[in-house]
């Protein structure tokens, strides 16, 4: 890993650290690279805990996530917590030795095309550690160290463990995601996907009110964990006519796939609201228009999220959200290609995190 150097403040960091880096579709490999020089903006982290996210599965097996295809080599990884060991230079941001969790957005103005300004994760210039939304692409987090700006750290609250709080950055995807279909509480409300994103879903649709919760999943595993984190129901995705029974009031789609988008559409009363959230492949989609007009269903998107994990972060602190079931594996970075491996599979796992 290097032999260690002297900061200012006489913390022995390691000069390189392991990472894990995309270089194309199926070619994934975990690389010795330099730590960076943060700047005066900066803090440098050390990494405890990074989440393996769909994105970063996308960008493996397939060199894209979305709309987002990987021109050169891509650190990935943009779901860390861990510990300020250097504060930054410029007095922003917290001290050395507090626990944080990231928020690995940066908004930008971009081309100047027009968005919400009370939504920055539209803004048309947003980055996003590990996403190759942008060229050079954004590098991601996956490493012992890492240089990150002051602005993106949130510290932990009292007694929030940073492996408890490995999941605040998916679980303010599905916060953000069920803000998006407004009011819940009291509703019948049909979770298509119950992979990480959808159990984080039925997770915030518990804590916020839901009457009714029914998980859709093809396998077992993930069907068994919607029920331990709150659902009241689960279908197998291959029963159409009971998912098209449900008539429920909000419809989440989490699979990213057309099939889960159409089983979405069938399965929402009319009237109803359908949240868009898995990502479906770039390009052209079948998908059931003409059902959503004649039922005037509203398909809404729901992508990342602005400052729900300040909430999320406070609801993991008091117990209300609970999330651990989600993670199923830990694995030592050095082992990141098995980790992928396994994260790949969902019918034998859910959240798969490496420990740097």
């Amino acid at each position: 890993m290097g032999d260690p150097v002297s900061t200012p403040t006489d913390v022995q960091i390691p000069t390189h650290t392991l990472a894990v880096v995309a270089h194309a579709a199926g070619d994934l490999r975990v690389d010795t690279v330099p730590v960076a020089v943060p700047l005066p903006s900066e803090a440098l982290i050390a990494v405890a805990y990074g989440g393996i996210c769909g994105s970063d599965l996308h960008y493996w097996q397939h060199g894209a996530a979305g709309e987002s295809v990987l021109q050169a080599p891509m650190r990935l990884g943009h779901e860390v917590v861990g510990t300020v060991i250097t504060a930054a230079a410029d007095g922003t941001g917290p001290a050395a030795g507090t626990p944080v969790a990231v928020h690995p957005a940066t908004p930008g103005a971009g081309d100047g095309s027009p968005f919400p300004a009370d939504r920055p994760n539209l803004s048309p210039g947003c980055s996003y550690l590990g996403s190759a939304a942008r060229f050079p692409h954004t590098e991601g987090a996956f490493g012992s160290h890492v240089a990150l700006p002051s602005r993106m750290l949130r510290p932990l609250p009292n007694g929030l463990s940073l492996r408890d709080a490995a999941l605040v950055e998916p679980a303010s995807v599905a916060w953000h995601a069920v803000s998006r279909a407004g009011a819940v509480a009291g509703r019948r409300v049909l979770v298509i996907g119950a992979g990480p994103i959808g159990s984080l879903i039925v997770a915030v649709l518990k804590r916020a009110g839901a009457a009714e919760i029914i998980a859709v999943d093809m396998h077992e595993r993930p069907l068994a964990a919607a029920l331990t984190l709150g659902a009241t129901q689960t279908l197998r995705a291959t029963d159409a006519a009971a998912i098209a029974s449900v008539n429920a009031d909000v419809v989440f789609e989490s699979s990213g796939s057309s099939r889960g988008l159409a089983s979405a559409v069938r399965g929402a009363r009319r009237g109803g609201r359908v949240v868009m959230v898995g990502l479906l492949p770039t390009g052209e989609q079948p998908a059931l228009i003409s059902l959503a007009i004649t039922r005037e269903l509203d398909l809404v998107g729901s992508f990342r999220f602005n400052d729900e994990i300040d909430e999320v972060l406070a609801a993991l602190a008091d117990g209300s959200l609970v999330v651990e079931p989600v993670i199923t594996h830990e694995f030592a970075a050095a082992d990141a290609l098995e980790a992928f491996a396994v994260a790949r599979d969902a019918s034998a796992s859910g959240k798969v995190l490496l420990r740097f």
